[in-house]
């Protein structure tokens, strides 16, 4: 299918955990910013498990020019975190955001039970 068939063209990245899958992906990034993707999305990690290096991620390549779009959850993160955040992604010119429930880690619980209710969040 031709590029101009598609309304949209994202990559979505995972952070990575290892000093060498950051340099790896380092350099995909680059690869792929030639393809010209509308935006590139991180992901969260279940329970919100790598969410300062989504947050490293994010910001990293938007510095560097890229159009990013960070997953944010409930999960592992308190409200006055998410606002912090929030905050920071403004200040970055991060207008966009996919917003989940997220996974739960097994045993926890959370106030929160939908997606929604951080969209509602988010608003306020």
């Amino acid at each position: 299918m031709s590029r101009e068939k598609l309304k949209k063209f994202s990559v979505e990245f995972y952070p990575p955990r290892t000093i060498e899958g950051e340099e790896n992906l380092e350099e995909v990034h680059s690869r792929l910013t030639a393809l010209k993707p509308d935006f590139f999305s991180v992901t969260y990690g279940a329970g919100g498990s790598t969410k300062k290096g989504t947050k490293n991620l994010v910001l990293r390549f938007k510095e560097q020019g890229s159009n990013m779009v960070p997953h944010l959850s409930f999960t592992g993160i308190k409200e006055k975190e998410i606002r912090k955040l929030l905050k920071v992604y403004s200040d970055a010119g991060i207008d966009r955001i996919v917003v989940l429930r997220g996974d739960l880690p097994s045993g926890s619980a959370t106030t929160h039970r939908y997606a929604s209710e951080l969209v509602e969040f988010i608003r306020k």
